[in-house]
């Protein structure tokens, strides 16, 4: 799914409706779940915070101003992203270099708050989004998946975790890759990218009004997967 200069026509939200919409805060689980129910229905996979990580590699990788909405916007049109299925997820390439390990750095975790809240960065994306759902039925996860993306799902689901639980689960994953954690510092940071992403103006972080909502605080991953393919079948 290459993004092109051209401006190609969005696909109406109203006709995307085979979607399975999993939004929560960081760390709730969502790409770990997201991917496994994707994989047992049979559906698309489409990690939307890859999206916005890859649009804040690419801006430090081209030396963007972080404090220049404008430039932001126009970095993320330029972008030459791709999102290539593999089996157990997706490849993210920028520029045809594999950038799946690069874009999930602290310092892109960090930084992913100036794109996030500029109304044209979220604009081109979520166009993105909605023409890769367009290709086949989807599991979607993100922060307005439900709400904004895909309005008309079928399915959604909002899953949360306390902050500690969510803390815990980020710093295994990043010492399983080498990067040290100080584990209250990430802990902090995670409360503050819940302020950011529950009182921004644009696509605030809310359930759904009709969303399952999930709380996997002390939860075996299994358990929640199962839970949510349960949930999510009836709409298949």
């Amino acid at each position: 799914m290459p993004s092109t200069p051209n401006q190609p026509t969005t696909p109406d939200p109203e006709s995307l409706v085979d979607i399975v919409a999993i939004d929560g805060p960081a760390g709730a689980g969502k790409s770990t779940v997201a991917r496994e129910a994707a994989r047992r229905l049979g559906m698309r996979f489409l990690d939307t915070g890859a999206m916005y990580r890859a649009a804040t590699w690419w801006a430090m990788h081209s030396r963007v101003s972080l404090s220049d909405p404008d430039a932001l916007a126009e970095a993320t049109r330029r972008m030459p992203l791709e999102l290539i299925e593999q089996d157990g997820g997706l490849l993210v390439r920028v520029e045809g270099h594999d950038v799946s390990q690069a874009i999930r750095t602290p310092e892109v975790t960090r930084n992913i708050r100036h794109l996030d809240g500029v109304p044209a960065v979220r604009a081109h994306l979520v166009q993105l989004q909605r023409e890769f759902a367009a290709k086949g039925p989807t599991v979607a996860e993100g922060r307005d998946m439900g709400t904004v993306v895909f309005p008309r799902a079928r399915c959604k689901i909002f899953l949360d975790a306390s902050i500690g639980e969510r803390a815990q689960r980020r710093a295994l994953e990043l010492e399983k890759n080498g990067v040290p954690v100080d584990r209250a510092a990430l802990e902090a940071e995670i409360a503050a990218r819940d302020d950011n992403d529950r009182n921004r103006a644009v696509a605030p972080l809310r359930p759904a009004h009709d969303a399952v909502l999930l709380d996997t605080t002390g939860k075996n991953l299994d358990d929640v997967i199962d839970e949510v393919v349960r949930i999510a079948k009836p709409t298949r």
